[in-house]
């Protein structure tokens, strides 16, 4: 797969204004766990390799557990997610599917029985700001970093 063009390079102030709302996000008030949650459960959704790789690293630097990271992808399936990174997830699948999941009232309702309307905004701002991200990165098929390989004796 070969980039197709450099977006930050093709439109500055596009990608400008994409880094303002990244900022505002990480400025937000939200725990640093609900972030990464966002950020990872939606670049998963979205296919974006390249996300999916910066954000597992970002979640790692900050602590969050392997388990915690490699199971998002089947939360559903896990009991290890507490009731408000359940409800998170179920609004970032409904919101980053908004086209067929339509935001449920039961994810909503998940949503607000564990967060305030203000933090409820922020979160849905931080996902339409990942979104953006992901469509950017796939889109212009940004290439993720290659790790060395691990050595298996």
């Amino acid at each position: 797969m070969q980039t197709r063009l450099n977006f930050a390079k093709a439109a500055p102030a596009a990608y400008k204004a994409v880094l303002a709302l990244e900022s505002h996000v990480q400025s937000s008030g939200l725990e640093r766990r609900f972030i990464h949650l966002i950020k990872l459960r939606a670049s998963q959704i979205n296919g974006c390799a390249y996300c999916v790789d910066m954000h597992v690293k970002e979640a790692r630097t900050d602590g969050l557990s392997e388990q915690w990271i490699n199971l998002m992808c089947v939360w559903r399936e896990s009991p290890l997610y507490d009731a408000r990174e359940r409800a998170l997830l179920g609004w970032v699948d409904a919101i980053t599917d908004i086209a067929h999941a339509g935001a449920p009232d039961a994810d909503y309702a998940a949503l607000k029985a564990h967060f305030s309307e203000a933090e409820m905004t922020e979160i849905t701002v931080a996902i339409g700001t990942i979104n953006i991200w992901n469509r950017l990165a796939v889109g212009f098929r940004l290439q993720h970093p290659i790790d060395a390989l691990a050595q298996v004796a």
